[in-house]
């Protein structure tokens, strides 16, 4: 099992968040601590906890989340494009095609985080070889 706990100030909106855009089913619920899990991958979790919780380590407690990406891998980065567009999401990095073998943008999350969805693609042979990975 792998899971990642984000502090957050509304736990149940930020859940309710990855449920509509990106398909995450909200599990456990106490308030100030919600559970979600991707059905097509079970073995993680992502869950919300009331920043300002006791059960929050102390140095970071009721801090805001600042400079957390979430990244997830999809087969069609294309579609997820056009899908959370339309949604109304706040896009802020553009559908870009990288050098390295990746296709991807990044939507504004809730609570500060930054959410990126990325596709791998071949990767350009002259940005390889010049960056000595070709051979």
């Amino acid at each position: 099992m792998v899971g990642m706990a984000v502090a957050a100030e509304h736990p149940a909106a930020s859940a309710a968040w990855f449920a509509e855009h990106l398909g995450f089913k909200i599990g456990i619920d106490l308030g100030w601590y919600v559970n979600t899990q991707h059905p097509e991958h079970p073995s993680v979790s992502l869950d919300f906890v009331q920043r300002d919780h006791e059960s929050w380590p102390e140095a970071s407690r009721g801090k805001a989340v600042v400079g957390t990406l979430l990244a997830f891998l999809v087969a069609d980065v294309d579609a997820e494009f056009a899908r959370l567009s339309a949604t109304g999401s706040a896009i802020v990095m553009p559908l870009v095609t990288e050098p390295w073998g990746q296709r991807r943008f990044q939507v504004a999350g809730p609570d500060g985080l930054l959410v990126e969805v990325l596709q791998t693609v071949a990767p350009d042979p002259q940005w390889l070889a010049d960056n000595g990975l070709a051979g």
